[in-house]
């Protein structure tokens, strides 16, 4: 018989392949972005408004997968979560109506969020079991895939529809999911407590609970930074700064190899400086940089596009190494709150957090609609500030 720190072990890399997986599922519409919002006749403040419907999806599927992996454990809930979040990322790939879009993007939403609780539900369970830190470089893995449907968007965006593209994208992300699923801690090891209510009850407000919500909103803060780097950075270089079609899926393409590059490192730099003050860094710091790009590389690019190109670019690489590390370090110190399941309290810092990665993107749409991308993009600039401030909630 297996001993638990052998069970693991082995389901290290299984966990490692299913983020990197939600990675390219979640993300790999990004590059089809410019076509998907022209496709169903969206102005930037419409579109805006149809990408709510994400943040709806997201707020219910973490609030209700949160009590599904404390109940009857995070890989029951995966095996229905990773088949609903590749079939929303395919009915993106078919919308050509904004009604159709938003329930498709609600269903994203809602697989993605769940996918997302129940695979953190295990990671903090790994770190547990292992008495090794390792959650940043799980979320590298997610990094990883996002990164690479990234390119791959763009590489064939000039061959082959959104519809072909993301349909077959769908259909390869279940196949794998499914098996790696299958590998992961079981039930008995992944710390729910089945049907005891102790501690996945927790109030809304009060004392108990105050840490738990400024967690929740160091993540929204991160997240909307994170969401609006994917979501407008396509659209931020087309509409902006006049970057053809594939080539401007370069600004997230950019930010996701970033991202990959601080997550790898992350968990040493976790240690090394201590989670409340590498994100306090990671906050400031990234602002200041991306801010500098946009403001310089958007009135370049009308006589010197290269040159342009390449330092918007280097905005977003600024901008994902200091968000890498913010997500795995939030969460951990949502889920380490004492006398709180950690599935039930992941899952609470997602509803105020997760949202933020829809809502986010949302706004900035508003914004652009009365004035422009570049200038609109002070908004997650800021919330990355905000994000760096409210790393003194991290014990």
């Amino acid at each position: 018989m297996r001993t638990p720190i052998e069970i693991a072990e082995q389901s290290k890399s299984a966990l490692r392949a299913c983020f990197a997986i939600m990675g390219v599922a979640s993300m790999g519409w990004v590059a089809r972005i410019p076509e998907i919002k022209d496709a169903n006749g969206l102005n930037n403040a419409q579109f805006g408004l149809v990408l709510l419907a994400s943040s709806l999806g997201s707020i219910t599927g973490a609030q209700l997968a949160g009590r599904l992996v404390h109940t009857y454990g995070s890989r029951r809930v995966l095996f229905v979560s990773t088949v609903l979040l590749p079939a929303g990322l395919c009915a993106i790939g078919f919308s050509t109506f904004p009604l159709f879009l938003a329930f498709a993007l609600f269903l994203m939403g809602f697989g993605y969020s769940s996918t997302d609780v129940a695979l953190n539900t295990q990671a903090v369970a790994v770190e547990k079991i292992l008495q090794a830190r390792s959650m940043s470089s799980f979320h590298a893995l997610w990094s990883v895939g996002a990164f690479s449907t990234t390119v791959l968007g763009g590489s064939v965006a000039r061959i082959l529809s959104p519809e072909v593209n993301l349909g077959v994208v769908s259909i390869l992300c279940i196949a794998a999911f499914l098996p790696c699923v299958a590998r992961l801690i079981p039930e008995n090891l992944d710390g729910h407590q089945g049907e005891d209510e102790t501690t996945a009850k927790i109030a809304l407000f009060g004392k108990s609970v105050t840490s738990l919500w400024f967690i929740g909103f160091g993540l929204l803060a991160a997240l909307i930074a994170e969401g609006s780097a994917s979501d407008w950075g396509g659209l931020l270089l087309r509409d902006d700064m006049g970057v053809g079609k594939g080539v401007n899926a370069s600004a997230y393409a950019s930010f996701a190899l970033a991202m990959i590059t601080a997550r790898f490192l992350g968990d040493r730099a976790l240690d090394h400086f201590g989670p409340a003050r590498l994100v306090r860094m990671c906050g400031y710091f990234g602002a200041i940089g991306w801010a500098a790009s946009i403001a310089i590389a958007v009135p370049l690019s009308e006589t010197h596009p290269l040159a342009a190109l390449v330092i918007i670019n280097l905005g977003f690489v600024i901008a994902g190494l200091a968000i890498g590390p913010m997500f795995p370090a939030f969460i951990l110190a949502a889920s380490a709150i004492p006398g709180i399941a950690p599935s039930v309290s992941s899952a609470r810092a997602f509803v105020i957090g997760l949202s933020g990665f829809f809502i986010g993107p949302s706004i900035i749409g508003f914004l652009a609609e009365g004035t422009s991308i570049s200038i609109a993009m002070i908004f997650p600039i800021l919330a990355l500030v905000v994000a760096g401030f409210l790393s003194r909630v991290i014990k």
